[in-house]
């Protein structure tokens, strides 16, 4: 039996191509078949070797957060050397009240997603609190999945001298490992929140100790938080790796700050230590209103934001349409 197609089906059918063949053109005007290069041609990868040149000849080493294939990509294009995927995420991407709550699984498929854009930095995921504390073991597991499972070059955890072990057996096996003291936000209970830490003689001393510790179980390098200026520098002073500084003064061998702290994304109290180089919550804020009001008001789209197409295809269509209809009041 033979198929049969109608005279109104062909004409449906060339339509339907010649309408096919026009919004794949239209496509190619406002859209590029390569995707985006995420590379930066003309920057070396960083790398651990990297990072020791920078320290040996003093110059400051610049470290961001990133929390997410934008993210990442800014920090690309910036050209920073350390890209930290922080557990501060789970404040400014998930929306937690604090650090704690957030999870292996949610670290990697962040770390994942920064990768994507961060190409050249070295990164550094950072270990959530209970993923490290229980045992060493667990936290050689944990930090093997950060680099198998998260594209990940290294870790950070905080603790000191009590994390000596831990650390050793880390960096045994050839994962990098940044240390973290001072402030440290996994712990702010127990320090009874966000507050200065090493300001008096004992617990400077403490500091130094712990510093002293980190090195000798083989960190690359050291976060020292919410410390006063003068301890900071004497810590970097003693020890023979890098010092990165966050409200630690001036006297670190570099920074880090958290980049939707730093960009201004959230309206919200900063600490002192945080210099807000724009402020996008305004802005963001008002152009997403703008959009709305747009909308509401029959402004947005315009002609060029809309895909054209051509009339005497256009009068074709009415006229099957036309057709159609009248095909069917006759039934």
């Amino acid at each position: 039996m033979k198929n049969f197609v109608s005279f109104q089906q062909k004409q449906l059918l060339n339509l339907g191509i010649k309408c096919f063949r026009q919004n794949i053109y239209c496509m190619k005007q406002f859209y590029s078949s390569k995707g985006v290069n995420t590379s930066n041609p003309n920057r070396a990868k960083v790398t651990i070797n990297t990072i020791q040149k920078l320290y040996k000849s003093k110059e400051p080493i610049t470290v961001l957060t990133a929390h997410d294939y934008p993210t990442g990509l800014f920090v690309e294009k910036a050209g920073i050397e350390i890209c930290l995927v922080g557990d501060s995420l789970g404040m400014v991407a998930l929306g937690y009240q604090n650090t704690s709550p957030i999870t292996m699984e949610e670290m990697l498929h962040h770390c994942r997603a920064v990768t994507r854009g961060a190409k050249s930095s070295f990164l550094v995921g950072d270990m959530p609190f209970g993923s490290y504390e229980t045992s060493p073991t667990n936290a050689l597991k944990n930090a093997i999945r950060f680099v198998k499972e998260g594209n990940m070059e290294g870790v950070k955890l905080e603790g000191g001298s009590e994390m000596l072990e831990t650390i050793q057996k880390i960096t045994r096996i050839g994962i990098p490992v940044m240390g973290h003291i001072g402030l440290t936000p996994q712990r702010q209970s127990s320090l009874g929140g966000y507050k200065l830490q090493g300001n008096t003689a004992d617990k400077a001393k403490k500091l130094i100790e712990d510093a002293k510790s980190l090195q000798e179980a083989g960190c690359f390098a050291i976060v020292l938080e919410a410390i006063p200026e003068p301890i900071a520098t004497c810590v970097t002073k003693i020890l023979r790796i890098p010092t990165i500084g966050i409200g630690a003064g001036a006297g670190t061998n570099g920074q880090v700050l958290v980049q939707q702290d730093m960009l201004g994304i959230f309206d919200r109290f900063m600490p002192r230590f945080c210099k807000h180089y724009a402020k996008l919550d305004k802005i963001v804020t008002d152009a997403i209103k703008t959009y709305r009001e747009e909308v509401k008001t029959g402004v947005f789209p315009a002609k060029e934001h809309s895909y054209p197409m051509e009339k005497e295809e256009y009068e074709k269509f009415i006229q099957f349409i036309n057709e159609d209809e009248t095909s069917s009041l006759d039934k």
